[in-house]
C-alpha cells in the first residue's frame, strides 16, 4: 500500500521554532523508512496563512499579510533545507491550489444534505465569544474564571452573522468510526479524550467570518471569509489534487495509508471537525491520527513569549544535521511530553554517536586497511568466533525496526538499531580482534572483521532515514557509490559485502565533542534581578521585549514594594512576574493595561514567589511610571 504522511500546516506569523522541527523531523524519518521499506510514499508539509493572528502580526511588524507570510516562507523554507527534509510537497493556504480546492470543498458541502436531508452548511446569527489565540468562538461553560483555559486571556465580545456546520448530524458516524478503528487514534489515551468530547454532544461551529478580511472568499457568499479550521484543514487533500488532479488524489487519498501527525493542542478539529467534514463530502477518512506530546526545556514549556526556545538552527550548529535528527527523537516516546536539558544531549551525543556507533566504525575500518590492504575481507564460517548473539541480532533487527516504524514508534525502532550497534561491539570486544592481529591469526580475525563491517552496513542502512549524510558517508567508506539508497531486501540479504572489495577511508563520523563546563542555556540570561524587583540589563542587544495586558494584579503579602502579577503574552499561557511598583500604583489601575515586559529573562523567585519576566518603568525623582503602550497592539506584539 502507498504511504501518505503529513504534519499540522504551521502558523505562519513567526519562523519554525523546535516543536515544529520535532514533528517535521518524525514525519520525515517515517517517510523515509517507508520508501526503504519499498513504498511508495508522499511526505507533505505546509504554511497556514490566514486569520486573525496573522493581521494582527502584521500590523505589528508594519507589513501587509501577504508580505509577512512570503517572508516567513522563506524561513520555514531555509529551516527546512537545514533539517534536511525530504517532503514532497509544501502547501501554503495562500496558494491558488489551495484556494481553489477549499472552495470546492465548501461548494460542496453547501450543495450536501446530511443523513436526515437538512442542509449540512446553514446561515445563523452568532452572539458570543471569540478567542482570538485559539482562532475559534468559545462558550461561557468553556471559560475558567471568565478566561479561555487554554490562554487565560478574556475572549472577544461578537456579533455578527456566520455559516454553520451541522456538527451534530454527524458526531455519531465520527464516534462510531473510532470505536471501529477505523479511524485510529493514538494513543489510546487520547483516542479516549476524543470519545469524551463526542459524547458531550459539540455545538455546531462557524465556517465563517464576516469581519475577518485575510481569508478565503466564500464561494456561494463573498462577502464572507473561510473560518482558520476549514481553511487550514482542507490542505491534506488539496495538496495531493483534490481539485485538480483526480488521479493523484485517488492515489493518494484513497489507495494510500493516511496518516496525520499533530500536538494535542488540536485534537478536536483533526479528530471531531475533519472526519465530520470529509463525511459530509462524501470523502474517505484518515487511516491515523497519531497525537505527539510537548517539549519542555528543562521542566520548563518552550515558547516563544517565555524567550526560552531552543532554535532548529541553535541546534544544527552544535551538534549537525544528523545528531540533531537523532537527538531530537531519542530523547522520549513521540506521544509522551518530553523534556531537553541540553547538558544531556552532550552527553547523549557521545554516548551514543560518538562512544557506540562513531568507535565501532573508526575501531573496525582501522583493523581493515592496517591487516587487509583496505579490502573486505573473507570470512571463514566454520571458525568459531562467537557470533550467536550477533548473528540473531542481525537477522531479527531489520523486520522489528521496520514493523516498529508501522506502530509509529520512532524511539522504538531507533532503540532496537542501537541494540544491534551494541551488540557488534560486545562481539568486537569480547573476540579481541587487535590481539589476533600481534598473534597472526588472520583468517579468524578476517572473519571478525566481515562480520562487523557488515554489521556497520546494516546500521548505516537503518539509520539512513534517520542521519541521511551520516549513513551515505558510511556507506561510502564501505564502497558503496554516492546516491546509494538502501532498500529493505538489500539489508536483509545475508553477506552482502563482496570479499575483496575496496573500502574507502574517511573522516571520523561523529567526534567526540566537549561539554560546555559552564552551564548550558538555551538562552541567554540578560538580567539579575534584586529583591526588591528592579531589574539590572547586563547587554540590551540580547534583551526581547514583548507587549503584555495585566489579566490579574495583587500585592505581595509582607512587602510593602512588591505586586505580583498575572501578565498575558501573546499565544501561549499567561506567566506571572513579580513587579517593585506597589508604591506608585493600585491593583486597579494596572487590570487591562498594555505594559512593556522583557520576555526572556531566566525564571527566578523574589520572596519565594515565582517570577518569569519583568515589566519596563521609568523612574525620576521620588516618581515612577508604569511603560504603556498608546496602539491597541496584540499581547505578544515585539517592540524594537
Amino acid at each position: 500500500m502507498n504511504f501518505y504522511i503529513t504534519t499540522p500546516i504551521y502558523y505562519a506569523n513567526d519562523k519554525l521554532h523546535i516543536g515544529n522541527g520535532y514533528t517535521t523531523i518524525i514525519a520525515d524519518i517515517l517517510a523515509r523508512f517507508h520508501k526503504l521499506a519499498g513504498e511508495e510514499t508522499f511526505f507533505l508539509t505546509g504554511m497556514d496563512e490566514h486569520g486573525t493572528k496573522i493581521e494582527e502580526a502584521a500590523a505589528a511588524a508594519g507589513k501587509t499579510p501577504q508580505q509577512l507570510v512570503d517572508d516567513n516562507h522563506k524561513l520555514f523554507i531555509e529551516t527546512l533545507k537545514a533539517l534536511g527534509i525530504s517532503n514532497d510537497f509544501f502547501i501554503r493556504t495562500t496558494s491558488e491550489k489551495h484556494k481553489k480546492g477549499v472552495q470546492k470543498l465548501l461548494t460542496t458541502l453547501y450543495e450536501a444534505r446530511t443523513p436526515s436531508g437538512e442542509p449540512v452548511i446553514y446561515k445563523g446569527n452568532y452572539e458570543g465569544l471569540y478567542c482570538t489565540g485559539c482562532e475559534k468562538f468559545i462558550t461561557e461553560k468553556e471559560l475558567t474564571n471568565g478566561l479561555c483555559p487554554a490562554h487565560l486571556t478574556k475572549p472577544k465580545a461578537v456579533k455578527e452573522t456566520n455559516y454553520f456546520f451541522r456538527l451534530s448530524a454527524y458526531l455519531d458516524q465520527v464516534e462510531q468510526l473510532i470505536q471501529s478503528g477505523r479511524l485510529k487514534i493514538m494513543p489510546e489515551g487520547r483516542r479516549n479524550e476524543v470519545l469524551g468530547l463526542i459524547r458531550q454532544k459539540l455545538d455546531d461551529f462557524s465556517i465563517s467570518r464576516e469581519r475577518v478580511k485575510w481569508g478565503i472568499d466564500l464561494p456561494f457568499d463573498p462577502t464572507q471569509r473561510t473560518y482558520v479550521w476549514v481553511d487550514a484543514l482542507p490542505n491534506y487533500i488539496t495538496a495531493i489534487g483534490y481539485e485538480d488532479n483526480p488521479e493523484e488524489f485517488d492515489k493518494w487519498w484513497n489507495k494510500s495509508q493516511v496518516v496525520h501527525l499533530m500536538a494535542k493542542d488540536i485534537l478536536k478539529f483533526h479528530a471531531i471537525y475533519w472526519p465530520a467534514m470529509l463525511l459530509a463530502a462524501n470523502l474517505r477518512v484518515p487511516d491515523i491520527l497519531f497525537i505527539h506530546g510537548y517539549i519542555s526545556l528543562d521542566g520548563q514549556k518552550i515558547s516563544k513569549s517565555l524567550g526560552n526556545a531552543i532554535s532548529n538552527e541553535r541546534l544544527i550548529k552544535d551538534f549537525g544535521r544528523d545528531a540533531t535528527r537523532f537527538l531530537l527523537t531519542s530523547q522520549f516516546p513521540f506521544h509522551q511530553d518530553g523534556d531537553i536539558n541540553y547538558r544531556r544531549l552532550y552527553e547523549k551525543y557521545n554516548s551514543d554517536l560518538a562512544n557506540d556507533y562513531g568507535n565501532l566504525v573508526s575501531r573496525v575500518m582501522k583493523l581493515a586497511f592496517t591487516n587487509f590492504d583496505g579490502k573486505v575481507p573473507t570470512p571463514d564460517d566454520t571458525l568459531e568466533d562467537q557470533s550467536v548473539e550477533l548473528r540473531a541480532a542481525i537477522a531479527s533487527t531489520p523486520d522489528k525496526a521496520i514493523e516498529l516504524i508501522r506502530n509509529i514508534d520512532v524511539l522504538g525502532a531507533v532503540e532496537t538499531i542501537w541494540n544491534l550497534i551494541r551488540c557488534a561491539n560486545r562481539y568486537f570486544d569480547y573476540n579481541k580482534p587487535w590481539e589476533l592481529a600481534k598473534k597472526g591469526q588472520m583468517q579468524l580475525l578476517g572473519t571478525i572483521l566481515y562480520r562487523s563491517l557488515e554489521t556497520i552496513r546494516i546500521v548505516a542502512s537503518l539509520t539512513s532515514p534517520i542521519m541521511p549524510e551520516k549513513s551515505e558517508q558510511v556507506l561510502g567508506m564501505l564502497g558503496f557509490p554516492k546516491g546509494y539508497r538502501p532498500i529493505i531486501s538489500d539489508i536483509d540479504r545475508p553477506n552482502f559485502l563482496k570479499p575483496g572489495a575496496s573500502l574507502v577511508a574517511g573522516e571520523n563520523v561523529f567526534p567526540r565533542l566537549q561539554v560546555p563546563t559552564a552551564e548550558v542555556a538555551a538562552t541567554p540570561t540578560v538580567a539579575a534581578v534584586g529583591e526588591d524587583g528592579i531589574i539590572t540589563i547586563d547587554d540590551f542587544a540580547k534583551v526581547k521585549l514583548r507587549v503584555a495586558e495585566v489579566l490579574a494584579c495583587e500585592r505581595v503579602p509582607d512587602a510593602t514594594k512588591l505586586f505580583k502579577l498575572q501578565i498575558s503574552v501573546g499565544e501561549e499561557q499567561p506567566r506571572q512576574i513579580v513587579a517593585g511598583i506597589a508604591e506608585f500604583y493600585t491593583p486597579e489601575q494596572l487590570v487591562g493595561k498594555k505594559i512593556i515586559v522583557v520576555a526572556n529573562l531566566k525564571p527566578t523567585k523574589i520572596r519565594g514567589i515565582d517570577s518569569n519576566g519583568m515589566l519596563l518603568a521609568a523612574k525620576s525623582g521620588k516618581q515612577l511610571s508604569v511603560l504603556t503602550v498608546d496602539r491597541d497592539l496584540p499581547p505578544g506584539a515585539t517592540i524594537s
